[in-house]
């Protein structure tokens, strides 16, 4: 199946899968220039002021935990976008982040617009250079360079938001009728955490991920220890607890 020209199919799976093609409201940055060095520039320091914005909403004053949870977050609305493309379509849209603009002071799900959509394979390898080296690889390391975050930690969040992906596509397929996406999304995902930036982060188990390291969260004031974390309980909260 082609892609056509405004995604619509991805509308159906929910917000994390929704990328816009329309023209953004506005000057925006691309992801190309948030993953960029930081600079005062006419848009600011996108991604600074992104792990600013998640921290008010948190209500959390670790600059470190917000980081986490920013890239958790844009990493589930890249592999929900890419992963629900392969699965629905057969074909991923060219993600490069020269294409896309990003609302750094939008709320959650991240606000992204395409400024083209051009098919690319709905394959394995594909993905994991659209999202995982194309994103995912610069984003770590722009945020690396602002806090002080484990590669551990980020790499848990890149795979755990690929099987949250996964998982709402696998119940999107079972509750329509539609096994054939089920199975491509999981296919792919088993492929994809095999890939070298994402080994190691977690065991999956049908679509039950236990991960090898925690995303913070439970550092958030009335946070807790998520789904597929490491720990089985909050750990007594410190500056040193494992993170990856």
């Amino acid at each position: 199946m082609d892609l056509d020209p405004s995604l619509t199919a991805l509308r159906r799976l929910g917000g994390f899968f929704v990328l816009r093609t329309a023209a953004p409201p506005g000057p925006l940055p691309s992801l190309e220039e948030a993953y960029g060095p930081g600079r005062p520039d006419v848009h600011g320091d996108a991604l600074t002021a992104r792990v600013r914005r998640v921290a008010g909403a948190l209500g959390t004053r670790e600059a470190r935990v917000a980081a986490s949870v920013a890239q958790q977050g844009l990493a589930a609305r890249l592999w929900s976008v890419a992963l629900g493309s392969a699965a629905l379509y057969g074909a991923v849209p060219d993600l490069a982040p020269r294409l896309l603009r990003w609302d750094p002071e939008g709320g959650a799900p991240d606000d992204l617009w395409l400024t083209g959509v051009r098919p690319l394979p709905a394959d394995t390898a594909t993905l994991a250079e659209v999202v995982l080296r194309g994103h995912l690889e610069p984003l770590a390391a722009a945020l690396r360079s602002r806090h002080r975050l484990a590669p551990g930690l980020l790499r848990g969040n890149a795979a755990s938001a690929l099987v949250g992906a996964t998982r709402e596509l696998d119940r999107w397929g079972r509750r329509h009728g539609r096994t054939d996406v089920a199975v491509r999304a999981r296919r792919l995902a088993s492929g994809l955490l095999g890939e070298p930036l994402l080994a190691g982060a977690g065991t999956l188990t049908g679509t039950a991920f236990r991960r090898r390291s925690c995303c913070l969260y439970y550092r958030v004031p009335g946070g807790g220890v998520c789904g597929d974390c490491c720990f089985a309980r909050p750990p007594r909260s410190s500056p040193h607890a494992p993170s990856g």
